[in-house]
């Protein structure tokens, strides 16, 4: 029960971190490409 509970909480940072940086990622292609900030 404990190791599911850990497992779960590990995915979801995870999943968090990427999220972050996907969205990172993303806003520097497009100031890159378009030259202005991306909108929201």
């Amino acid at each position: 029960m404990v190791k599911r509970l850990m497992w779960s909480g590990l995915l979801a940072g995870a999943g968090a971190v990427a999220s972050i940086v996907a969205n990172r990622l993303a806003g520097t292609v497009w100031r890159r490409l378009f030259d202005e900030e991306p909108p929201e």
